[in-house]
């Protein structure tokens, strides 16, 4: 969980200040994505699109509970 500092800092970035950030976090952490052997790198994003689905499905719920029915 991020502090409400934290939160506060983020929230006063700009939206190219956000994107510097994100692009820099995004370099420094895929060299790690491809790290190890081919099986893990296999598992690593099997599990990272498990996520992303997941994620996608909770999100289609919500955006469905707000629909009014026709």
């Amino acid at each position: 969980m991020l502090s409400r500092e934290t939160l506060e800092r983020y929230r006063r970035m700009t939206t190219a200040e956000r994107l510097k950030l994100a692009m820099k976090m995004t370099d420094e952490a895929t060299q790690y994505l491809l790290r190890g052997t081919p099986e893990q790198v296999k598992r690593r994003f099997q599990l990272l699109r498990r996520q992303n689905d997941e994620r996608n499905r909770r999100m289609l719920e919500g955006i469905a509970r707000t629909r009014i029915p026709s």
